[in-house]
C-alpha cells in the first residue's frame, strides 16, 4: 500500500521521506506534515494522539513541528461532507431505498393499479 494524501487520496509516491514540514500534496495543496497523516493520530484517545509524550497540536490539519510524526498509509478515507446526504443515505439503508428512485412499483402500488383497472378508475 502506497502513501496517499490524507485530504484527497492522491498518491504521494513521488515524495521523499521524511516529509519536510511544509511539504504539500501536488493535487489538492494540503499540508502533509499534519496530525491527520500521522500513524499516532487517533480520534479515540485524548488530544487525538496515541504518542504519550508528544506536545498537543491544536489544529490537526495544519503543518506542525512534532518530532514524533510518522506518515501512515491509510490516512485517507472518503467521507460524505454533506450531513443531509449522509442522513439520507442512512435512512435509505434503513428503510430500503429512496422514494425518489425510479424503480419497480411496490406491492401496494401494484395492488392499487389492479383495483383501479378492475373498477375502471383512471388516475
Amino acid at each position: 500500500m502506497a502513501l496517499v494524501c490524507w485530504k484527497c487520496g492522491a498518491s504521494l509516491a513521488d515524495l521523499t521521506l521524511p516529509l519536510r514540514r511544509l511539504e504539500e500534496c501536488r493535487q489538492c495543496h494540503a499540508e502533509l506534515h499534519v496530525c491527520k497523516l500521522c500513524e499516532w493520530y487517533s480520534i479515540s484517545v485524548a488530544k487525538h494522539c496515541r504518542e504519550p509524550i508528544a506536545e498537543e497540536v491544536k489544529d490537526k490539519e495544519r503543518a506542525n513541528f512534532c518530532d514524533y510524526f510518522k506518515p501512515r498509509q491509510d490516512a485517507y478515507s472518503a467521507k460524505t461532507t454533506d450531513a443531509a446526504a449522509k442522513a439520507q443515505a442512512e435512512l435509505d439503508a434503513l428503510f430500503g431505498g429512496s422514494k425518489s428512485e425510479a424503480s419497480e412499483p411496490s406491492a401496494a402500488d401494484k395492488a392499487r393499479a389492479e383495483l383501479e383497472a378492475l373498477f375502471g378508475k383512471k388516475k
